[in-house]
């Protein structure tokens, strides 16, 4: 469709130039104003003339009047003026001779981008926090992060993705006593995150105590914990050992989940590799006089931005995340050379980022500006925040394992004899849950509601990808595609491929607003125009040769299609369901 875009905004340029040679009127800028009409009767594209009424010294409806009878041939098929409106619908022969050769030609390619290419881009996405399992309130930064890396490489951006394990903090002083005091090296090493997990919540609830039940705060334990932090920050070998297998331990569960999803990473630097990185970045807001001293804590004032002062140091001199973030970007600057550097987390550090990004500008930084902060909402489990702290989480494993097996019983009931059932259920059960996640706006907070998630009717990922076995599977039947195909001859087949040649403007649409729920959106589109041509027009029993191979390649081409965007949202393609 961008393509077609040109092609008719050109068009437009032209028609305008013979009405006044003179008009100042660009392609690029007729392009952005062409339209999807609401109703798809109206047409396919529209060109409001409002805009052209100060160039040519007419009324849009004069203006559309005499432009409609000026377009025609290439992607016009014809054209209607209404009241200012220039609405083209796009023909029929440009779709079967131009659109969908190109399709099949392109293959896995097609809707790519080369805008990116000769540029960078780090990614920090996912980055759970040690000790501390994979629940569904880390899916969001997981999925957005890793659909934004393909996204990219898809518009030929070299790609580096990071998981910023959080490694490092008074946590560990936390869990190093709770594992002295009540861990068990052999539970741990069978149950792994879990029991660290137990000892954590445990921890906590005894610091906090319960003032219902009369137990009060327990503040030697508290200090304890950072006592044992501290012991750690400085080097001892016996809080060193304990904390790196701790992350070992993590590292091999959250694998798993990975593998699930078929995400890898390029680096696992966590927070603990910025510790000796942090002084010289310290140094450098001292040596600008960036910092000041504020009840004793070190910080930037940024009051003149209109947000609270960035924390910088506490008063006993340990640092903070601020301080972190920014030794880890000069880091990546340095040694990843980044053209753009995005930051998937939670909508609940947006302060934290605009602080921290602001103080990167102070310090001079000039590449500031290539610093992104993609955030998203909340999710809550049936209207309850998530909490590891107090074990109120639904482990990601967990989920992933209820909706597999949920598959297992519709494989069961509907295709027992299913070559590979549980690897396909494996896919469909994990992409049920990740469809149900990208299918929304990445900004809204979400309530996890299990059944709902779960639901395998409707717009879903089963739905989906169980479309794209339909391609599969009729594809299969078929046997070779013939190379000679007829002409449209229904409004099913015309609607599809009109569908099918929006992709790659959903790709740069998504790009652009770093929204993975711009591609799902599509998929359902394609998904929804296939079946009804399934539906309406018969493909292998088509009434003639011609037919049946322009059915077959439209089939062909929106597996394609699916299969590219199925790839670009973390959804694996299932060629049997």
């Amino acid at each position: 469709m961008q393509q077609i875009k040109q092609t008719i905004a050109a068009s437009i340029v032209d028609a305008v130039q013979k009405i006044n040679s003179e008009a100042s009127l660009s392609a690029d800028e007729v392009k952005s104003l062409l339209e999807y009409p609401p109703d798809p009767n109206m047409g396919d594209l529209a060109f409001p003339c409002f805009r052209l009424s100060k160039i040519l010294r007419r009324s849009p409806v004069q203006i559309a009047e005499a432009l409609a009878g000026q377009l025609s041939g290439g992607p016009i098929g014809s054209v209607e003026a209404v009241n200012g409106y220039l609405n083209i619908k796009l023909s029929d022969d440009y779709l079967t001779d131009t659109v969908l050769p190109e399709i099949l030609a392109k293959k896995e390619t097609y809707g790519s981008q080369t805008f990116g290419k000769g540029k960078k881009v780090v990614l920090d996405y996912s980055s759970p926090n040690v000790a501390k399992p994979f629940h569904i309130g880390h899916l969001g930064t997981t999925v957005i992060g890793h659909s934004l890396r393909k996204l990219h490489e898809f518009a030929g951006y070299d790609c580096f993705g990071i998981n910023y394990l959080g490694d490092w903090g008074t946590q560990f002083g936390k869990l190093i006593v709770a594992y002295r005091l009540w861990g068990k090296k052999e539970e741990v090493e069978k149950t792994g995150v879990d029991a660290l997990v137990a000892l954590y919540v445990k921890i906590n609830n005894e610091i906090k105590g319960d003032p219902e039940k009369g137990i009060p705060e327990n503040k030697e334990l508290a200090d304890a914990a950072r006592a044992e932090f501290h012991k750690l920050e400085t080097g001892d070998e016996e809080n060193l050992a304990l904390w790196k297998w701790f992350v070992s331990i993590s590292l091999a569960e959250y694998e798993k989940t990975y593998k699930q999803l078929g995400i890898t990473f390029d680096s696992y630097l966590g927070e603990s590799f910025y510790t000796d990185k942090m002084p010289a970045q310290v140094q450098k807001l001292r040596d600008m006089g960036l910092l000041k001293i504020d009840d004793g804590a070190s910080i930037v004032d940024l009051s003149e931005y209109n947000m609270p002062p960035c924390l910088i140091l506490k008063r006993d001199g340990s640092t903070l995340y601020p301080t972190r973030d920014i030794a880890a970007a000069v880091y990546r600057k340095e040694n990843y050379h980044f053209d753009k550097a995005i930051y998937v987390t939670s909508a609940q550090q947006c302060l934290h980022f605009a602080q921290w990004f602001k103080v990167v500008e102070l310090m001079g930084y000039p590449w500031y500006n290539e610093l992104v902060h993609v955030p998203y909402g909340t999710v809550s489990l049936n209207g309850e925040k998530l909490a590891t702290r107090t074990g109120n989480v639904v482990l990601l494993k967990d989920l992933f394992a209820l909706a597999v097996e949920k598959v297992k019983g519709v494989v069961a009931e509907k295709n027992p004899n299913l070559e590979n059932k549980d690897e396909i259920a494996e896919k469909v059960g994990v992409g049920a849950v990740v469809f149900y996640y990208l299918s929304n706006n990445r900004m809204k907070d979400i309530n996890f509601v299990l059944d709902e998630a779960l639901n395998f009717d409707g717009n879903t990922g089963p739905y989906v990808q169980y479309t794209y076995a339909r391609t599969c599977s009729v594809l299969g039947k078929a046997g070779k595609v013939p190379d000679a195909a007829g002409k449209i001859t229904t409004e099913e087949e015309a609607m599809l491929l009109k569908t099918l040649c929006r992709f790659g403007e959903k790709v740069v649409a998504a790009i652009e607003d770093y929204e993975p729920s711009v591609v799902t959106r599509f998929i359902l589109d394609v998904a929804s125009a296939f079946n009804r041509f399934y539906h309406n027009c018969p493909i292998l029993s088509a009434e003639d040769e011609g037919t049946r191979a322009l059915r077959l390649k439209l089939t062909e081409a929106t597996k394609i299609v699916l299969g590219n965007a199925f790839d670009l949202i973390c959804l694996a393609k299932t060629e049997k369901v």
